[in-house]
This record gives C-alpha cells, structure tokens and sequence, in this order.
C-alpha cells in the first residue's frame, strides 16, 4: 500500500506539547491510518477521534479525504491534537478557502502550553516540600 507514488496528496506537520505528526491527506472515503493501525484501533476514547476528525467538520468534508499519518512522542490527547494540526494545515493546501472556516475554529494556530521546568530547591515545577511550623 504505497500511497506517496501512487495518489497525489497534501502534506502538513502537526504539532501538540512534545507530540509531533506528520499527516498526508488524499482524495478518498474517509479512512483514517495513525501508525499503519486504523483510527478505532490507535485511539480507544471516542472523545480522540472527534478531535481527530474536527478539521473535517468544521469544513464539511467528513468522508471526502483519505489520512495517513505518523506521529511520535507524548501521550494519546498531545498525539490527536498533533494529528488535528497537521490536517487542517493540509486541508489549506488542498483548497485555500478552508482557511476562514479552520482559523475562526481556531486549527490552524499551535497550541504553545508546554510542561513548565522543574525549578531548583521545589520538588516540581511549583510543589514545594510541606511547611511545618514546629
């Protein structure tokens, strides 16, 4: 199943906390490949795959685009944010008036939360050891 030589597709890099996908996004039914595994099989909450497939309802096109895409590093909820910014940056590249739709959605920007570093003399990022008065 070689897709890149075969079919023409839209490239766009996704990105969430320390989660990193890149996305390829094709005319097709609207099957969903995460890893060589199929979406229900990658993401067990129902709640991953609506991120997933957001892009799509927000543009109206849920069932039109064929998504394979591979992603690394984080957990599952960085990982589908990762894939949802990776496609709709490719959906742009498809057709340019999916931008207003996307950008009013707010899909198109990168989330910038990140883990805060742990700071000297505290046990995390803002835990610091019990007080005790005696």
């Amino acid at each position: 199943m070689n897709y890149q030589s075969a079919i023409p597709y839209f490239y766009g890099t996704g990105r969430r906390k320390s989660s990193v996908a890149r996305v390829r996004v094709m005319a097709g039914t609207g099957n969903v490949t995460v890893n060589g595994k199929n979406i229900d099989e990658y993401f067990g909450l129902e709640t991953l795959k609506l991120i997933v497939n957001q892009p799509f309802a927000v543009t109206k096109t849920a069932g039109t685009f064929d998504v394979i895409c591979t992603v690394k590093g984080g957990g599952v909820s960085g990982q589908a944010g990762a894939i949802r910014h990776g496609i709709a940056r490719a959906l742009l590249q498809a057709a340019d008036e999916y931008r207003a739709p996307l950008k009013k959605a707010g899909l198109l920007t990168r989330d910038p939360r990140m883990k805060e570093r742990k700071k000297y003399g505290l046990k995390a990022a803002r835990r610091a050891s019990q007080f005790s008065k005696r």
